[in-house]
């Protein structure tokens, strides 16, 4: 699905004739508003009188209240009534009296963009179609920060394509087109208040999670799924067999033997008998960890170098195969582990929250990772606020890595630069994230493990955009029910000492789906662990990676070092740590050798 959005205004109609796509969609006026590709059961077209409203994507609107409530529109402000009450995932656009609002999810699975073109801002839902439209060149300082590992770039830069004039819009907020072509965003989304007890959050968890997987499940379509035998991809294939879905799962065999994946995926399979499941060899060619984008994918990510491209060649694997069983959309767990798990921040929250009980949870956090009670207690009695925590991020990124027993209760994960990024590289990064600490947006909650559970979904909901970009053709498009706009409400309004409470494996999941998944799959308390697969992943594409360091662009632009560069490949270090900021350079070398500078049409 592709699509851009206009204004009502004679300059961007002008715009639409530069347009080549098979759907179009007018404003009351007649004039062009939204033109792109999509497939037809993905889009709803609601009137009332000269008022419009389209939703693109996975939802079910009321057939009578939905007409109804855009019939009493009076603003494009109102429509927060209507986004906030709607099941699912997709785009929303509202065409009231020569105004445009548009907006996508929560967390950016559905994204809109912006550039300026013939004189007025033109949304789309990818990057893309604004740089057939611009020709926008290259921002090598927001390419550099795609170097930063683990977990890339913070929270808001993670979000900016790496693109001149182009940008994304921000979490929770929609996007203004007036009359003359220009735009603003304006905030609608928050969290709820954290007020729900575990049994209050585990029935509106439940609910949020039936009309997810409601919302995709339609007479006619297979869905394929991971069952990688975690609880959060075991859980959407039982909400799924239970929705009437015509379901195939796919397991990929751990390379390590002391992982339990496939015990517990087949013990699921077991209990699915409607499904036609599918084991995948850990042998395959096709590897968890490969060398980034090759020259199938050139332009296949126009927002730029993802974290997840080393899992490419994985996902097309597994794009083909559920496509040849008759499968249009593959379901995956994204999201379940910030939602229902524990982030690094959750201790510093809980102490405040419920001091007493919160303490001992975070003693037991303390002694499982052992974490000296002098480094806890500092981090504990932290009390930057986000800006400062972030500006102090940006002060570190060149440091050595913290020792793995120091405890970080920050607003955000402190990524570093790899060693071998150049000095000039180093500094315009760090620059940046000042920047954004500075001028930037605040945090997206007042609550540290909100923020930083928020901010990690939005990470989550990228990937899962970058990947469908990257599959565009291929028929299938993957999807994230964890990541629905309701079920993150559900889940994140729960007490924090009730969504954690200890003792339990994911407690509000396990609460949520009691008597619904087995018993036994809800009481699995690991985690499966695929640093094997890394490893072998360097080990096969050694020499690929290697022959990146001839004539490299990364060095071309001054950003790394070469020769440092393939010293760290050749020798890389004894833990899959060592191997993330491998990973996030060869993602934007081979970023670099399929993706040139775009020609665009006008300016």
């Amino acid at each position: 699905m592709e699509f851009v959005v206009l204004p009502d205004c004679p300059a961007a109609a002008r715009l639409a004739g530069r347009l080549r796509a098979a759907h179009r969609i007018d404003h009351a006026s007649g004039r062009p508003w939204i033109i792109g590709d999509w497939p037809e059961d993905t889009v709803t077209t609601i009137e009332a009188g000269p008022r419009r409203m389209v939703l693109l994507g996975h939802t079910r609107p009321d057939e009578n209240a939905t007409p109804a409530a855009l019939g009493r529109l009076r603003s494009l402000h109102d429509g927060d009534r209507i986004a906030s009450r709607l099941r699912g995932v997709f785009h929303l656009a509202v065409s009231l009296d020569g105004r445009t609002r548009v907006q996508g999810s929560v967390l950016g699975v559905r994204q809109i963009f912006t550039a300026r073109a013939g004189g007025v801002t033109v949304a789309a839902s990818g990057v893309a179609p604004l740089l057939r439209l611009t020709g926008a060149s290259l921002d090598e300082t927001l390419l550099a920060a795609r170097l930063l590992a683990p977990g890339g770039a913070p929270w808001p830069l993670a979000q900016r394509p790496v693109r001149r004039g182009v940008e994304a819009v921000t979490t929770g907020h929609w996007l203004e087109l007036d009359r003359d072509g220009r735009a603003r965003q304006i905030r609608w989304w928050s969290l709820p208040e954290a007020s729900r007890t575990l049994a209050q959050g585990a029935a509106a968890v439940r609910s949020a999670l039936d009309d997810a997987i409601g919302a995709r499940v339609a007479p006619g379509r297979i869905l394929s799924a991971d069952l990688s035998g975690g609880l959060d991809s075991t859980s959407l294939c039982f909400l799924a067999q239970a929705a009437g879905a015509d379901l195939v799962t796919c397991h990929v065999t751990p390379l390590d033997s002391a992982n339990a994946d496939t015990f517990w995926a087949h013990r699921a399979a077991e209990r699915l008998p409607a499904a036609r499941h599918h084991t995948l060899s850990a042998e395959r060619a096709e590897n968890l960890f490969d060398v980034g984008y090759t020259a199938d994918l050139a332009g296949a990510a126009p927002e730029g170098p993802s974290t997840w491209a080393s899992g490419l060649a994985h996902v097309q694997d597994l794009a083909k195969r559920a496509t040849a069983e008759g499968a249009s959309l593959h379901l995956t767990g994204f999201g379940g582990d910030e939602l229902f798990g524990r982030m690094p921040a959750c201790a510093w929250s809980l102490a405040r929250a419920a001091p007493v009980g919160g303490l001992r949870l975070v003693n037991r956090y303390r002694l499982a990772n052992r974490w000296p009670w002098r480094a806890t207690v500092r981090a504990l009695l932290d009390r930057s606020t986000y800006r400062q925590n972030l500006a102090g991020v940006a002060a570190r990124i060149s440091a050595p890595p913290p020792p793995v027993d120091e405890p970080d209760f920050g607003w955000v994960f402190p990524p570093r630069m790899p060693s071998w990024a150049t000095p000039d590289a180093v500094a315009a990064v760090r620059d940046l994230i000042v920047a954004a600490a500075t001028e930037g947006p605040g945090p997206l909650d007042g609550d540290r493990a909100r923020h930083q559970a928020l901010a990690s979904l939005v990470f989550e909901g990228t990937t899962v955009r970058q990947v469908n970009t990257a599959l565009t053709g291929s028929g299938i498009a993957w999807d994230a029910p964890f990541l629905d706009d309701r079920v993150v409400e559900a889940a994140l309004s729960t007490r924090i000492d009730q969504r954690l409470a200890p003792g339990r494996f994911k407690p509000l999941l396990t609460s949520a789906l009691h008597g619904f998944v087995p018993g036994d799959l809800l009481d699995r308390r690991d985690k499966g662990e695929f640093s094997a697969e890394a490893f072998r992943g360097l080990a096969r594409n050694r020499a690929r990676i290697l022959s990146l360091c001839e004539d490299s662009q990364l060095a071309g632009l001054g950003l790394i070092d070469p020769e440092a560069f393939r010293s760290a490949v050749l020798n890389p270090g004894p833990m899959s740590r060592h191997l993330q900021p491998i990973d996030t350079t060869v993602a934007c070398e081979s970023w670099l050798r399929t993706h040139p500078e775009p020609q665009g049409e006008l300016r």
